[in-house]
């Protein structure tokens, strides 16, 4: 990946790809200028990397950790035919109440399963 071709958007949705964030983390890294923007100009972004082999999108699983504590994982990646409609509800950009991950979007790297 080169990193210095990236935008500022784009670095944004890798960083948290990288982080393994949910979806509406991106909101604190993205351009100054564009945190005011609709989701209709965040998705193609992400879905530029996304069909780049940058990043993928999941929905957020429970997990247990060996020691029995509960925690989230990345589940099965979404598909991308559903990506559209699925990133073009203002919803899935919003943080859950009460940070309940349960079924949120969530980035990883294409390459971090």
């Amino acid at each position: 990946m080169d990193w210095d071709a990236l935008t500022e958007n784009e670095y944004a949705f890798v960083l948290n790809a990288s982080e393994i964030d949910i979806l509406p983390g991106v909101w604190g890294d993205l351009a100054e200028e564009d945190k005011d923007k609709p989701v209709s100009f965040l998705a193609p972004i992400l879905l530029g990397l996304v069909d780049r082999g940058w990043v993928a999108v999941h929905r957020v699983v429970p997990w247990t950790s060996p020691r029995g504590t509960p925690g989230f994982q990345p589940g099965p990646e979404v598909d991308r035919a559903d990506l559209p409609a699925v990133l073009a509800d203002p919803e899935e950009w919003e943080y859950p109440g009460e940070l309940d991950w349960i079924g949120k979007l969530t980035l990883t790297r294409a390459d971090t399963p």
